[in-house]
């Protein structure tokens, strides 16, 4: 699979720590870079057949539909598509204009994520989101009506100006609507964002970490009342609608990532990165030189982050793949590690796969770090 990170967005979001410009001053010279780029790493992956292609940012909505095809055809002079191919385009409400949904349902693209947020004005002002809370809706409506029915939304619960009972409006607004994909995730407070300066001069207050747990718990609930399965601690989804890129990440499989500060790994031992910068990246790709890093993963981080991304999904951790991959000194750690987790209940073995009970998913990553070697 592949991802392709937009580095460029209208506006900066107050919580939003992703690498991207709001400056689309270098937008043509960062397009011929990532094709570039494409071109540079076709043989990195050993699977020439795509089951997935994203479009991630940034806002890569921000692009007109000729530069997204344009992308995609790239991708195609070097890879081929599963019949079944999902290709998803981040996009905001904003951005999806009749003219804009029209053309782009002429595409191959075929799945919507949409960076709704909230249907609340001012949840969506404490963001600093672009949208207003008309065109929310209307997004999700005009997305649909132009043929894209694989939607899935961001919703952001725990703000300062919201409450349990804007959150359940927010959800019940959101099964109206017909979604069949859901990624919610508490609102955090990243370093170097407005909203941590908002919160360290007393201008907005901190989210209550247990507000933050009683919507999550509600939200998993509502879902699952209303047909969704619960299948990562931070997607729901409507059987058939899992996000086929997600999915394969959380089950450890390769993956190229193409653009500035986009990550790669091989399935296995190495992992690799791409500049932050936008002018370094394109001033290397126009020299044809790659603009990346990369480590060979030891067995330790190896271990590490199959514990924290198993354990954050429905399937958790597959037992065998522990015995048969890692060392017997990794082994006994693990064995020792999880005995006192399972006296506790904190974790549960199903089907020879170690998992995190569903009504402990707000902890998961604390538990899983604590599983972690150091």
């Amino acid at each position: 699979m592949i991802y392709i990170h937009i580095p460029f967005c209208k506006q900066k979001c107050s919580y939003c720590n992703f690498h991207f410009s709001t400056s689309l001053n270098f937008k043509d010279e960062m397009l011929r870079a990532m094709k570039a780029e494409i071109q540079l790493r076709k043989d990195e992956l050993h699977n020439k057949t795509l089951k997935s292609l994203y479009f991630g940012g940034g806002t890569p909505s921000i692009l007109s539909v000729d530069e997204i095809s344009a992308l995609v055809d790239e991708v195609l002079r070097y890879f081929s598509f599963e019949k079944d191919i999902e290709i998803t385009l981040e996009a905001n409400p904003d951005d999806l204009d009749k003219h804009f949904l029209k053309q782009l349902a002429a595409t191959p693209i075929n799945r919507l994520s949409i960076g709704t947020q909230s249907f609340f004005e001012a949840d969506l002002k404490l963001m600093n989101r672009a949208h207003n809370a008309s065109e929310a809706e209307s997004s999700i409506k005009r997305a649909q009506d132009s043929g894209f029915e694989n939607l899935s939304i961001d919703l952001i619960y725990g703000s300062p100006t919201s409450n349990l009972e804007i959150w359940k409006e927010n959800l019940r607004k959101t099964i109206d609507l017909e979604v069949p994909h859901i990624s919610s995730y508490a609102l955090t407070v990243e370093p170097k964002t407005a909203l941590e300066s908002w919160i360290s001069k007393g201008k907005v207050v901190s989210p209550k970490e247990e507000e933050q747990n009683r919507e999550f718990y509600y939200l998993s609930d509502f879902l699952k009342e209303h047909g969704f399965e619960h299948y990562e601690v931070s997607n729901f989804a409507k059987p058939g609608f899992y996000s086929k890129h997600n999915s394969a990440y959380w089950k450890y499989q390769e993956y190229l990532g193409i653009g500035p500060s986009a990550h790669s790994y091989n399935g296995f031992d190495v992992r690799s990165w791409n500049v932050a910068n936008n002018q370094q990246y394109i001033k290397k790709l126009t020299n044809k030189i790659l603009a990346k890093e990369e480590e060979l993963l030891s067995q330790e981080d190896q271990f590490n982050e199959m514990i924290m991304i198993g354990l954050r999904t429905m399937w958790g951790v597959d037992l065998s793949h522990v015995k048969n991959k890692f060392s017997d000194a990794l082994q006994e750690h693990f064995q020792t590690e999880i005995k006192s987790k399972i006296e506790e209940g904190l974790l549960v073995i199903e089907n020879d796969h170690l998992k995190i009970p569903e009504k402990h998913w707000f902890m998961a990553d604390g538990i899983a770090s604590d599983l972690f070697v150091v």
